[in-house]
């Protein structure tokens, strides 16, 4: 088995345990795909699967530890990949629904995808009641703005 066959049956096994645990254990197993994810030795493809699904129990499970887990191991991803708006975006439209500690998680994500599609969205929480949701999404924007400027410049070459 080569290394990228072993971190996939490494996050299968992972997605297995997670189905048959309580949530006291299902965040462990959401670190360990947020592990794998870090290394940043997937494929583009088997990476944004394992994000849509963790997207999935982000906004699904009712257990702030597997959440939040989900949501870090989607952070780890966004460093390492380039993450489409389209795969991350059911976090956007959910967003309201999550605490102000997962929003960070949240805004940080999409302003990582450098999709402006994301701007209206983390534009909303510049007037969130939370100074640290406010200052968060003000990073967000300088984030997708400075994408903005950063496309500009590389198609004036």
């Amino acid at each position: 088995m080569d290394g990228h066959q072993g971190l996939t049956a490494l996050i299968e096994s992972a997605w297995k345990e997670l189905d048959g645990l309580d949530a006291g254990r299902r965040d462990l197993c959401l670190d360990v795909v947020g592990d794998v994810l870090e290394t940043g030795r997937l494929t583009p493809d088997d990476a944004e699967r394992a994000v849509e699904r963790l997207v999935s129990i982000a906004l699904s499970d009712e257990g702030h530890p597997v959440r939040e887990s989900a949501l870090n191991a989607v952070c780890a991803a966004s460093m390492r990949y380039e993450l489409p708006y389209g795969v991350v975006e059911p976090l956007a439209v959910g967003a309201d629904a999550f605490e102000p500690l997962l929003l960070d998680y949240v805004l940080a994500i999409l302003g990582a995808t450098h999709d402006l599609a994301a701007l209206p969205v983390v534009e909303r929480f510049l007037q969130h009641p939370h100074s640290e949701v406010r200052r968060a999404a003000a990073e967000e924007v300088k984030e997708l703005h400075w994408s903005r400027e950063s496309a500009r410049g590389e198609a004036a070459r």
